[in-house]
């Protein structure tokens, strides 16, 4: 086929619903990736959190999304995508600005009721009630409102404006951050997500199409949660990678703050955590090509491995380079396993429970960001601000990585004749 007439294809065969929804994901990510590269230095230096609380509750703010992911297609099929969006932008809205209000004085009467941890945990639960069904919504939209022949083509468009978002989201952060106040960037976060609940009510038409298969209601998605339960093989490998969102959330939760109180107080720290998705939109093509011949499970176990030994790169030599040096090789890593890793859960899942198995793949990044904070604050706290040897957490953060890439191994040496089988 010729560029032209595949060019005209690709005009064709979106309806106008698709685009409204893909350029309101790019808006979304744009905020949720400027709230998370802001959030712990947030806590810990306008709120006044010690290190291990700011990175305990940085972690609830994204692991929540992740998990409650799971039902939110239920949801936004019974209330339709234009509904759910709408429904959906509007909590966001509210949510980031409560957020960058916590300090404000029209508060005060709230936080001197109630403990202000209790408070901030209250209000980091919120947006990722948004979250949840924006996902299901657009990528549920994207499939109705693609003609057959290009919907790859569509998907790949959620993909790479996805991470236009979330290296734009660092960007104005760190914007906003320097020439206004870290309270505002939730503010302008809340103003973007606002902006989209405008332009769905206005642009976005509910796509149908005939054939479609309808999101599982809330009780076949519990029940399919009990049946995913009883495979034992496939809750291990999901508890075993949850080890690799450990090391790799840190770059948004501890990583700031290291950097701030042990590398250079004046680094941009929500400027430098655009370099991952950077990397990511320039090399997605090029990985994709290099890794097509490796086995589905081999590119996650590479990747891990490349991911996890970023952080001995900064613990090796402390600067600002070795920052960036580090972050760009999560990234790689990250563009080695992660489209892998939904190919190799495919393989797993039992014939006819794909979708619930696919479904459940987020779980390790809700595990692994819940995880991080925690752990990451009270190693971070533990070897630099009572040891004063903050090198030794990011060995720390490295030999957690480095378990976890033997942990796949071994679990593969075990499940791969079942896998097989399956596949």
């Amino acid at each position: 086929m010729r560029f032209a007439e595949r060019l005209t294809e690709v005009r064709r065969g979106f309806e106008r619903s698709f685009w409204v929804a893909n350029v309101s994901e790019l808006f979304e990510r744009l905020s949720y990736y400027a709230a998370f590269a802001s959030l712990a230095r947030y806590l810990h230096e306008a709120l006044n959190f010690p290190t291990e609380r700011a990175a305990d509750l940085s972690g609830l703010f994204g692991g929540l999304v992740w998990f409650l992911a799971i039902f939110g297609g239920a949801i936004a099929d019974r209330l339709g995508f234009r509904r759910a969006l709408a429904i959906a932008y509007l909590i966001l809205a509210g949510s980031y600005f409560l957020l960058g209000s916590l300090g404000a004085p029209w508060l005060a009467p709230v936080r001197d009721a109630v403990p202000l941890v209790a408070l901030v945990t209250f209000v980091l639960m919120l947006p990722a009630l948004g979250v949840a069904m924006v996902k299901p919504s657009v990528v549920g939209t994207t499939a109705r409102a693609s003609n057959e022949n290009v919907r790859s083509i569509g998907y790949s468009i959620y993909y790479t404006l996805v991470n236009i978002g979330g290296a734009l989201g660092p960007f104005v952060a760190s914007w906003v951050h320097r020439h206004l106040s870290v309270e505002n960037v939730f503010r302008v976060a809340a103003a973007s997500v606002f902006l989209m609940f405008f332009a769905v009510l206005v642009f976005f038409k509910e796509p149908q199409k005939s054939g479609d298969v309808k999101t599982a209601s809330l009780d076949l998605t519990l029940r399919n949660f009990v049946r995913v339960l009883g495979n034992p093989k496939f809750m291990v490998f999901l508890l075993i990678f949850s080890g690799y969102w450990i090391v790799y959330w840190q770059e948004f939760i501890t990583l700031p703050i290291y950097i701030h109180d042990y590398v250079d107080g004046k680094a941009d720290t929500e400027r430098m955590l655009s370099t991952g998705p950077l990397v990511v939109i320039a090399f997605t093509v090029a990985f994709s090509v290099l890794t097509q011949k490796i086995s589905a499970f081999r590119a996650v176990l590479l990747g891990t491995l490349v991911s996890m030994v970023a952080f001995a790169i900064l613990a090796l030599h402390s600067s600002i380079y070795a920052a960036y040096a580090t972050l760009v090789v999560i990234a790689l890593g990250e563009l080695i396993q992660q489209p892998r890793y939904y190919d190799y859960i495919s393989r797993l899942a039992p014939a006819g429970q794909q979708g619930t198995y696919m479904g459940f793949a987020f779980l390790p990044l809700g595990i692994g960001s819940f995880l991080a904070g925690r752990i990451g604050g009270a190693l971070l706290h533990r070897f630099g601000e009572v040891q004063h040897r903050p090198q030794l957490f990011l060995w720390a953060l490295t030999a957690i990585g480095l378990g976890t890439t033997f942990l796949l191994w071994i679990y593969d040496r075990i499940v791969k004749p079942s896998e097989a089988k399956t596949g």
